[in-house]
């Protein structure tokens, strides 16, 4: 059961949040959009990026439902070798009251894919083995399997 104004709840099968952080040098800027059904005048959303414990390190109030928030000196996310994660939490306000709440775990890292050197992660290189296997006839399993492996 939910309130009348609440985040949606059949956004592509999500939470009713998108966050997409991008690395600036040693910062990162993070576009966080909320999809609310149901909203009224007045109401607003305070959106609040915390750090792995639970320290916070942004935070925002505004009827908008779109903000970008920066992190400085960020912690990127480095794979297995350093799955550090953020938090982006989101409450929808009608005045003090919260209506809904929703948050979502984030990493940042930046990612390419070189011809010569392969994948690169946070300017490093990345080495990607795996094997796929597809077949789609009547009564068979598909498998998908891969696997990071480090240096």
């Amino acid at each position: 059961c939910v309130s009348e104004s609440h985040f949606s709840l059949d956004y592509y099968g999500g939470p009713g949040l998108a966050v997409t952080p991008a690395i600036c040098g040693d910062d990162a800027s993070v576009k966080i959009e909320a999809y609310v059904d149901g909203a009224k005048m007045g109401q607003s959303l305070r959106y609040t990026i915390k750090d792995r414990e639970g320290n916070i390190i942004a935070t925002a109030n505004t009827p908008e439902t779109e903000v970008t928030l920066d992190i400085k000196n960020v912690h990127r996310w480095h794979g297995r070798k350093d799955p550090y994660l953020y938090t982006a939490y989101v409450d929808l306000l009608d005045g003090d009251e919260v209506l809904d709440n929703v948050s979502a775990r984030f990493g940042c890292r930046e990612f390419k894919i070189d011809p010569d050197n392969g994948f690169i992660l946070n300017g490093e290189e990345y080495p990607l083995r795996g094997v796929s296997r597809h077949q789609d006839r009547d009564g068979r399993h598909r498998l998908f399997l891969f696997r990071l492996n480090q240096r």
